[in-house]
């Protein structure tokens, strides 16, 4: 037997036997299971804490962006996207108001598509790059992968346990671990339990427990996404996802399965057309949103919509603003630590990204020892601040065009016109590489968003009549003053604090 054997045996029997590890992860979704699989390929001792094990069934995490699909690969973990019946996607068909753009995702030098790591082409070839793509599947399929992958890994132990609260040390804050309920087989009695870390990782998404202990700010929530699977559904552009601007809020559709496609309606909070007197959600979906949706989607709505007389599945629309980690030997990450509005499905590229940043920075050639809190906290700092090129600029694309399409306001709804008409115009190569998490940088998107409100002026200057001047100038005055603070708050909190 080799010493490395001997000595991945032994850190093993650690972790089971008296549940010390390097890592303590808590919560194996997407972000939990990649994080621990990264550290462990790295010779770290990772434990891995769930509360449930099985299959889950969200709503959301459905949408992978291309980003989120190149930084899946960088970890090792492309092939959890196989073998999923998943769903590739070129990019996005917008509809407004009966029009429709379709915008596919632009190509980019030295970033391959999906499945497309290899190529014919010699290596001087002057050829165009492969189109890159995103992926689309159930959830829960997804998140079953990971956790095998991670089930299978050495330097994993993974604990089906409900964690409660931190294990603070006596004489200083540093966390040492966490307290959890273990389920005994022989009882069915939850018991307390214990599991120690140089390093614990909070990871257990949105509704996180520990989230109020350790972070000031609390998620700001706008609206809700109401769900249907439709089956067999006759999307105008498949392989494309769907945005459908024609409601009182905007409506997303994406091909999920060979036969399933998934439809997320979104209800603003105390929506009069969701009203009680208006038939609730239901009401709303049948009597404003099934008519505003294109023709060959509404046979199968119609069909997900009567095969159940309940209310559908929903989650929160959320935005939470990162926060810079200070407490030693715990780091709250992933959707505990920050959220967007899912409209644009890019949680799980920043998850994916955020999990190959922090790999780099706590890698064993720069950290040896995980106990020593203050080169973690330096690494942490750094981690803060690196993330912020690729992440702020899909949190505020995201909370931006989630504005500008729910559009509550009559200058929102200019821009909401100029928006698509800058589409419309064919300048999409920025915005998708944007939206796909392709190209980080927040000037890049600063620059695309007032380009819309301007063209958003120009529209409305051609509407109201060119000679009523100090009526344009005051539409204009109003314009730009409501894209700036649609953006420019957003963009200050997510890249500039």
């Amino acid at each position: 037997m080799g010493e490395t054997t001997v000595v991945v045996d032994r850190l093993a029997e650690r972790r089971t036997k008296y549940h010390e590890a390097d890592v303590v992860v808590i919560g194996a979704g997407v972000f939990g299971c990649a994080v621990a699989h990264a550290l462990a390929e790295q010779g770290r001792s990772v434990i891995l804490l769930e509360r449930w094990m099985k299959e889950p069934n969200r709503i959301v995490g459905e949408l992978m962006q291309p980003g989120g699909v190149n930084s899946l690969r960088k970890l090792g973990l492309g092939h959890c996207i196989d073998d999923i019946d998943g769903i590739p996607c070129h990019g996005f068909n917008v509809f407004f108001y009966g029009e429709n753009v379709r915008m596919p995702y632009p190509r980019i030098q030295g970033l391959l598509g999906v499945g497309e790591e290899k190529t014919n082409e010699p290596a001087n070839s002057k050829s165009e790059p492969p189109r890159p793509q995103g992926r689309s599947f159930h959830h829960g399929r997804f998140i079953t992968q990971l956790r095998k992958a991670c089930l299978k890994h050495p330097n994993i132990s993974v604990f089906e346990t409900e964690a409660v609260s931190t294990v603070k040390g006596d004489h200083n804050p540093e966390i040492l671990g966490v307290e959890t309920r273990t389920v005994n087989p022989s009882t069915g009695e939850k018991e307390p339990d214990c599991f120690f870390g140089q390093l614990t990782i909070v990871a257990d998404g949105y509704a996180s427990r520990f989230r109020k202990q350790f972070i000031k700010q609390t998620p700001i929530v706008r609206s809700k996404f109401y769900a249907l699977e439709l089956i067999d559904c006759q999307l105008p552009s498949p392989g494309y996802g769907h945005v459908i601007i024609g409601a009182s809020s905007p409506v997303l559709l994406y091909q999920i399965g060979t036969h399933e496609t998934r439809v997320l309606v979104d209800v603003p909070e105390k929506l009069p057309e969701a009203s009680p007197a208006n038939g609730g959600v239901r009401g709303y979906m049948k009597n404003v949103v099934l008519p505003a949706l294109p023709p060959s989607v509404q046979p199968s709505f119609r069909a997900a919509l009567e095969k159940d007389t309940r209310i559908p599945p929903s989650m929160p629309n959320s935005w939470l603003p990162p926060t810079k980690q200070t407490v030693p030997g715990l780091v709250i990450l992933g959707d505990a630590m920050n959220m967007r509005h899912p409209l644009t499905g890019g949680g799980m590229t920043v998850a994916l990204n955020d999990v190959v940043l922090l790999r780099d920075l706590l890698s064993p050639s720069n950290i040896p020892d995980l106990a020593d809190t203050a080169a973690v906290s330096r690494a942490m700092g750094t981690f803060h601040w690196r993330r912020k090129r690729l992440t702020a600029i899909i949190n505020v694309l995201a909370m931006a065009l989630y504005s500008l399409f729910a559009a509550q306001s009559r200058e929102l709804a200019k821009l909401q016109r100029g928006c698509f008409a800058y589409f419309k115009r064919g300048v999409t190569h920025a915005p998708m590489g944007l939206l796909g998490g392709l190209i980080p940088d927040p000037l890049v998107l600063a620059y695309h968003f007032f380009s819309v409100a301007f063209l958003a002026i120009w529209l409305d200057w051609r509407q109201t009549g060119l000679w009523k001047v100090p009526l344009l100038f005051w539409n204009a005055f109003w314009i730009l003053w409501t894209a700036s603070v649609v953006f420019l708050p957003v963009m200050y909190r997510e890249l500039l604090v």
